[in-house]
């Protein structure tokens, strides 16, 4: 069994910075992180970034203010998060891969106030 934790969730205001980490544990083997997910209330799960082999990907409402990153050693992923605005306001998870199967954590809350 895998387990993915996410941390580095807060309340912040607008404008500001956070990083959430994505660390994997437990029966990690073939185990890949491979992006960042975010719900806001009554909206569905929706895509912020996506790494696959250090490629990233981002939504284009993030583009130019979020940065994914792996720290393979680690079997971690970060998401660094600048110029924070109200609507980035959600739960943020992180999402991987084991051959056909996908796992996700329990999500971290981010409120960015204005």
């Amino acid at each position: 069994q895998v387990q993915l934790v996410e941390s580095g969730g807060g309340l912040v205001q607008a404008g500001g910075s956070l990083r959430l980490s994505c660390a994997a544990s437990g029966s990690t083997s073939n185990i890949k992180i491979i992006g960042w997910f975010r719900q806001a209330p009554e909206n569905q799960r929706a895509l912020v970034a996506t790494i696959n082999d250090d490629v990233p990907n981002y939504a284009d409402s993030v583009k130019g203010r979020f940065a994914i990153s792996r720290d393979n050693a680690k079997n971690t992923v970060y998401l660094e998060m600048n110029s924070l605005k109200p609507e980035d306001t959600a739960v943020y998870f992180c999402r991987a891969r084991r051959g056909f199967a996908y796992y996700w954590g329990q999500g971290t809350q981010v409120t960015v106030s204005s």
